[in-house]
């Protein structure tokens, strides 16, 4: 008999996108794992994001749905999960593409978040909810679902994302001709309103490679906007950044992982960089770092312009504020860069690092 809450040992886990988000519901299945490691956990994911959980120690199967194919991607789902079967299931989305994969896991025990966190009722999919409370930080909501289960929530949450042995030599190829540490630039995000500007970009990689002696690599997705913008960085930039542009997810992980600083708005692969503990700068305007940013670590690097000066850091602010992120300055980026250089020793060898 299982020490869950819920009877039973088959787990579904709800989680579809973005990025980001799969990245930071990590620590929760670690914290079931280690309660009860005989628990068999699937996670229902949409593509782009299940190369994170392949290969994820606390992940014993993936389920990915194909959403945009509309009725057909249902259906598939529906196939899927026909041929295995839950005692509980996780929600934790808040909108209504959760719904189909909540209610065709089967499960008999169904635990989402409480009405007033969803949207378009989605809380109607469960037949347990979370107690009511504000909303917090990303990676603080999910923990709520091992309390709820009776699993005790780690002071230290850990991601323990791995990477193959095919991966390591990959990795250790792409770094061995660099020899200067790599700050990681991702110049844009999958919401235009959170990324900077192209120009303020070019100026910081300069200052990057002249001032402090990084090699600069842009990395990201391969969206026509995207390159667009690491385009214009390149050709405004004295020295051009290496490219990395469009590189496979698990790819840019890998390199995330080897580099010394990592630079980006509000998007996946900063919380990559979080997860494996790298040093990141988060630029924040149009959402609350609060509640969007690197979990617990790096507040000091963080350039906050979503928070109203003199007024106290709340997680629970929801809304997007427009406008923000052009207050961000070049000025204010190099500080925190700076302050990289002498909190975390990031121009250091790995090894001499604090």
């Amino acid at each position: 008999m299982t020490s869950l809450r819920y009877p039973g040992r088959r787990v579904c886990v709800v989680l579809l996108t973005g990025l980001g988000d799969v990245v930071n519901g990590l620590p929760l299945v670690n914290a079931l794992k280690d309660h009860d490691p005989s628990l068999h956990i699937t996670w229902v994911v949409e593509p782009m994001a299940s190369v994170m959980l392949r290969p994820h120690p606390s992940v014993d199967d993936v389920v990915v749905y194909r959403r945009r194919q509309g009725a057909r991607g249902v259906w598939e789902l529906a196939r899927e999960l026909r041929r295995r079967r839950f005692d509980v299931t996780l929600n934790l989305n808040v909108y209504t593409k959760s719904v189909w994969p909540t209610l065709l896991s089967r499960a008999r025990h169904r635990v989402g978040f409480d009405r007033a966190r969803t949207f378009e009722g989605v809380w109607l999919a469960a037949n347990h909810h979370l107690e009511p409370r504000p909303r917090g930080h990303t990676v603080d909501m999910f923990m709520e679902f091992a309390a709820h289960l009776g699993v005790p929530v780690p002071a230290a949450p850990e991601w323990r994302i791995r990477f193959t042995d095919e991966e390591r030599r990959e990795q250790a190829e792409f770094f061995v001709g660099m020899d200067r540490p790599v700050a990681a630039v991702v110049p844009a995000s999958a919401i235009h309103r959170k990324d900077w500007l192209p120009d303020r970009w070019a100026r910081v990689a300069d200052a990057l490679e002249g001032d402090f002696g990084f090699r600069v690599v842009l990395m990201g997705g391969r969206g026509e906007r995207e390159t667009r913008i690491a385009r214009e960085i390149e050709e405004m930039a004295r020295v051009r950044p290496l490219s990395a542009m469009g590189d496979p997810i698990r790819r840019m992980a890998w390199m995330l992982e080897r580099s010394a600083l990592v630079l980006a708005p509000d998007t996946g692969p900063l919380h990559i960089a979080r997860a494996l503990d790298v040093p990141v700068v988060g630029l924040y305007g149009h959402t609350n770092p609060w509640r969007a940013g690197p979990y617990r670590r790096y507040q000091d690097l963080w350039v906050d312009r979503y928070t109203e000066p003199g007024e106290e850091p709340d997680p629970s602010g929801f809304a997007p504020k427009r406008g923000r992120m052009e207050q961000i300055t070049v000025d204010d980026m190099l500080e925190r860069v700076q302050r990289a250089v002498d909190r975390y020793g990031v121009l250091r060898p790995p090894e001499e690092r604090p």
